[in-house]
């Protein structure tokens, strides 16, 4: 996967290794070599420090002996511990390497000793934390920093391993990790997506239809036309089925009144200057869902983005609505479930692999899966998968999700490909999130500050 960093599993990490050209040996110096200078970068220098390096009898072991030996060479004091023979305390230190075991342990880490205070810099992973689901096992040490080689590992990522890997630095040791299929998106990606206007540019030319709401709970319509409005939509036309006028609705959307029922057929024929459609946010549980299974059954153009009701209309699929023809190969629709629309979609949301069922569900649904959480995946038909990190606890508040929808159908309608168009506006719905308000935020602040989560982005 071109551009991002590329995140692979343990697994497949193994055969990546055994596929080297060069020796273990070599492998490992490299491996050493990053450690060290992550762990120097930690001490602020080397004159007087102390290190403690707790090494396993694996590869991951080597790697903290490696780095030990260059420390030592630095005039480092260290000290190697038997990772299977720890003392109860910690000797004397300024940083402690966890060098215990990597991404194939399958055990639980207990150790008795304890670092209080001191930092603790993990090589590739914390011990203790699985390295393809995040699970953790035992009672592993919070790292300040881990060094993760060739790529990032699920387990960094997903489950409890985030709240306790610290900062990750993936380091280059000369692996090649180009089979990947599962990518960290990162700001300069999302910028490598987004398409430059033309000089000689309309509304037309990114123009999207939401279809949300019922009479009387509008609020979620209004949430998703603001999201499509601030991620870059030149038009952005809004309908309620049932509701004649909806004067709460963004000045500068178009109001188009649609009917209680059969609205498909008015929407399926009303298309030709339209780039993409969101259906499902706030519709209601059951008036709309005949109507949702029919116009996604129906259309082969434009791409649809289905949130709230819609998943819940979609989740016992007896009509096929989701076998419609893709575009080539990119699939033309995107569903976008929190937990519990997962679960009703047919994901066991209480597997740990996580990234595991939400790809299953991708490639059953032959539809793009933007499965919300603290990282969010973003999982395409095909096996491919991306992970966006930019959000944080303050989107747990209501709407939040339906300016999520209408920043992905902008960017649909401005030309992404749909599995780029969801994990770009998974990223900029979480930065936009963490631009705003520390406490106290809700969505319309989250929609208010999208413009400035698209301005941060790099200059590509």
């Amino acid at each position: 996967m071109a551009g991002v960093i590329p995140v692979v599993t343990p697994e497949e990490m193994a055969a990546i290794d055994e596929a080297a050209p060069e020796t273990t040996d070599v492998l490992i110096e490299r491996a050493g070599a990053a450690v060290a200078k992550a762990a120097v970068d930690l001490l602020g220098g080397t004159y007087g420090r102390r290190v403690v390096v707790v090494a396993g009898k694996g590869n991951n072991g080597a790697d903290g002996r490696a780095a030990a030996r260059r420390l030592a060479r630095r005039g480092v004091r260290v000290e190697v511990l038997d990772a299977a023979d720890l003392p109860d305390s910690l000797p004397a230190s300024d940083l402690l390497v966890d060098a215990a075991y990597g991404t194939g342990f399958k055990g639980e880490w207990n150790p008795a000793l304890a670092p209080g205070e001191t930092p603790v810099l993990a090589v590739d992973i914390p011990t203790g934390v699985d390295g393809l689901t995040g699970e953790v096992r035992g009672r592993p040490w919070a790292a300040t920093r881990t060094v993760s080689f060739a790529a990032a590992k699920p387990g960094l990522l997903l489950g409890g391993g985030p709240g306790l890997t610290g900062e990750v630095d993936v380091v280059d040791i000369g692996l090649d990790v180009s089979t990947s299929t599962i990518g960290l998106v990162e700001p300069g990606d999302v910028a490598a997506w987004l398409p430059d206007r033309p000089r000689e540019s309309h509304k037309w030319k990114a123009a999207c239809w939401i279809i949300a709401g019922s009479p009387g709970m509008t609020g979620a319509a209004h949430l998703a036309a603001a999201g499509a409005q601030r991620a870059g939509a030149g038009y952005v036309r809004l309908s309620t089925p049932g509701l004649e006028r909806d004067p709460g609705a963004p000045t500068e959307v178009v109001g188009i009144d649609l009917p209680a029922s059969g609205w498909d057929v008015v929407v399926a024929g009303d298309l030709d200057r339209i780039s993409a459609l969101a259906v499902g946010s706030g519709l209601g549980p059951d008036a709309a869902t005949e109507a949702i299974r029919a116009l996604v059954a129906r259309l082969d153009r434009p791409p649809i983005v289905v949130d709230g009701d819609g998943l819940t209309a979609l989740a016992d699929d007896t009509t096929g609505a989701l076998s419609r023809p893709h575009r080539g190969d990119s699939p033309t629709v995107v569903l976008t479930p929190h937990d519990g629309e997962l679960a009703r979609l047919g994901a066991d949301t209480h597997s740990p692999d996580r990234l595991l069922e939400v790809r299953a569900l991708a490639a059953t649904r032959q539809a793009v899966v933007l499965a919300k959480g603290s990282t969010t995946i973003v999982a395409h038909p095909d096996g491919r998968a991306y992970l966006t990190t930019s959000g944080d606890a303050r989107l747990a508040t209501a709407g939040t999700g339906d300016v999520l929808t209408g920043v992905v159908t902008a960017l649909l309608a401005q030309g992404l490909d749909p599995a780029e168009a969801a994990a770009a506006g998974a990223h900029l719905h979480g930065r936009a999130g963490a631009l705003a308000w520390r406490r106290g935020l809700v969505a319309t602040d989250v929609a208010a500050h999208l413009p400035a989560a698209l301005s941060e982005l790099p200059e590509t």
